[in-house]
């Protein structure tokens, strides 16, 4: 009978950890996005940098400027990640706790919540800091409006594209 009772008890932590799992994978495909929008801010600096243009042009500043936003949007990206990462550790220690509980019989109640407490606030300051990074990804977002003639609208050609636009900052 006894060891009835300790596999009922193995059963209700797997039930109890079966929600912060569901929770790792939300977090892992967080940090998927997070790492493909890094990766191309990467790229566009990259590209940024093997175009800039010799001598004090304004053509310079302005690259430069774009290199500045793109240092600044990896960095928020790189904290994001980084705190998402911390959400995932303390989610699995959560797990972690939880069996640990069980195998030695200990309650683990303040542990957990502790440790669940400081994930989602990882989660929450690492979400920030995405939405920071998408906030400045949208305002330096320049699509060839600068290239066309006054009075023109970006929709005043019937495919709605205008020749000569830029497509800078869109990364």
């Amino acid at each position: 009978m006894q060891q009835d009772t300790g596999v009922t008890a193995v059963a209700h932590v797997i039930q109890l950890a079966v929600a912060p799992v569901f929770l790792l994978t939300g977090i892992g495909a967080m940090l998927s996005v997070m790492t493909s929008r890094l990766a191309r801010v990467v790229d566009r600096a990259r590209t940024l940098e093997r175009e800039v243009p010799p001598g004090g042009t304004g053509a310079e500043s302005e690259v430069r400027s774009e290199l500045s936003t793109l240092s600044r949007r990896a960095k928020l990206i790189g904290r994001s990640i980084t705190l998402c990462t911390i959400t995932a550790l303390l989610i699995c220690a959560v797990i972690a706790v939880l069996f640990l509980g069980a195998f030695l019989r200990l309650d683990t109640a303040t542990t957990v919540a502790l440790l669940f407490i400081g994930a989602m606030v990882a989660f929450f300051l690492g979400l920030l800091m995405f939405l920071r990074e998408i906030l400045l990804a949208t305002a330096t977002l320049r699509i060839g409006l600068q290239q066309l003639p006054p009075g023109d609208t970006p929709t005043g050609s019937a495919t709605g594209h205008h020749k000569g636009s830029s497509q800078r900052g869109a990364a």
